[in-house]
This record gives C-alpha cells, sequence and structure tokens, in this order.
C-alpha cells in the first residue's frame, strides 16, 4: 500500500505538509527527528489525515492534487 498522508505541526499550529510514503509510521519519525528540510521547523508533527492507494501512481497523482492551489481551500476545510 501507499499512503498520502497529511501533518500538522504541534510546535507551530499554522504549519501544515502533505506527503507520499509507504511506511506512514517511518516517514513521520523521520519528519519529527528533523531530517526532512520541509518539515524541520515544525516539530513536532502529527498525522491528521491518512490515505491509502493500491497503485504507486495514484497516490502521487493525489498527492500532486492536494498540493496544487486549486484544492487548497478544500483540503484546508475538509481534510486538516
Amino acid at each position: 500500500m501507499y499512503y498520502v498522508y497529511l501533518l500538522r505541526s504541534d510546535g507551530m499550529s499554522s504549519h501544515r505538509y502533505v506527503g507520499f510514503t509507504n511506511d506512514v509510521g517511518r516517514r513521520l519519525a523521520e519528519h519529527n527527528a528533523g531530517k526532512s528540510k520541509a518539515t524541520r521547523y515544525g516539530v513536532p508533527w502529527r498525522v491528521v489525515t491518512m490515505i491509502g492507494f493500491d497503485s504507486r501512481d495514484r497516490a502521487l497523482a493525489f498527492e500532486r492534487y492536494l498540493k496544487s492551489g486549486s484544492v487548497r481551500a478544500f483540503a484546508n476545510k475538509r481534510l486538516w
């Protein structure tokens, strides 16, 4: 399985992150350890939403969709 996950910073309330992985637990630990440049300053992070896909391509496409400007308002209202 592949997952698109949404994180919210417990340290900085306005910080959010959308990512993709096949191991959410490992990836969350990496974010909280400061191993990702994009999320290093929002530690600690927590998973808000996690959506599973059976196809890597579909998961990546959904991640790109969530990161697009056209869906940001929807995501802010419905997924966070």
